[in-house]
């Protein structure tokens, strides 16, 4: 993934491990982490698809978490001072787009497949395996974060813009039928 796109990347992880805190364990941790880093390494490259599209992000910033703080009730306490400064970094799309990822496999397969019609190309995430092919230990480590009715709100938030993206990507890079 192109570093240009690696702080919105970490800030949407950090978010989504706060907001949906994995099983208790470094092992459940980093394997809650790897998903998350997944899922929104994913949405980013398809929220941010071209070159330029990565340099307006860093131009102008992603907008920060306030909506979603406010729709997981995180801010009922003041979010404030240096330790809450990361949240400044996450792109509300980004996390809603993973959200919907990690909530759904099969759209988690699609949307990694969509990636080779962007600027980032299939590669830039791997396999994605944890994402798109869960072990029952993936799912166990990070049972919140795998939850759709728990994830369902923030993936609310921008579901539909992500499902036509990904109908739209589908069809062009789909082959055609004779």
């Amino acid at each position: 993934m192109p570093s240009d796109l690696s702080p919105v990347i970490a800030a949407a992880t950090r978010w989504l491990l706060s907001a949906f805190p994995p099983a208790a364990g470094p092992l459940n941790h980093a394997l809650a982490e790897a998903q998350a880093c997944q899922a929104a390494t994913i949405a980013a490259a398809l929220r941010y698809p071209t070159a330029l599209d990565a340099g307006l992000l860093n131009l102008l910033g992603p907008g920060g978490s306030d909506r979603l703080d406010s729709v997981t009730g995180a801010d009922v306490h003041p979010l404030e001072g240096p330790e809450h400064s990361w949240r400044t970094g996450v792109d509300e799309t980004v996390v809603s787009w993973a959200a919907c990822l990690l909530a759904d496999a099969d759209l988690a397969t699609v949307a990694a497949a969509c990636l080779a019609a962007t600027h980032h190309g299939a590669s830039s995430v791997g396999h994605a395996r944890r994402l798109t092919i869960p072990s029952p230990r993936d799912n166990s480590a990070a049972p919140l974060l795998r939850h759709p009715d728990l994830l369902g709100p923030i993936a609310e938030l921008h579901r539909e813009t992500l499902l036509g993206l990904l109908d739209a990507g589908a069809s062009v890079s789909a082959p055609e039928r004779t």
